[in-house]
């Protein structure tokens, strides 16, 4: 996702406006989404 943000930035800064601005969400959603544990993945010992 952050992989996709970076692209449609780097094509809304030569092209459309709106573009940019979508790049950038998906920067911060994928970034978020990648340091945030999805489902609380404790790590059990056993």
């Amino acid at each position: 996702m952050v992989i996709l943000g970076l692209i449609l930035l780097i094509i809304g800064l030569f092209t459309v406006q709106a573009l940019v601005w979508i790049g950038l969400i998906l920067i911060i959603v994928g970034l978020v989404l990648n340091f945030v544990p999805i489902g609380g993945t404790r790590r059990r010992f056993y």
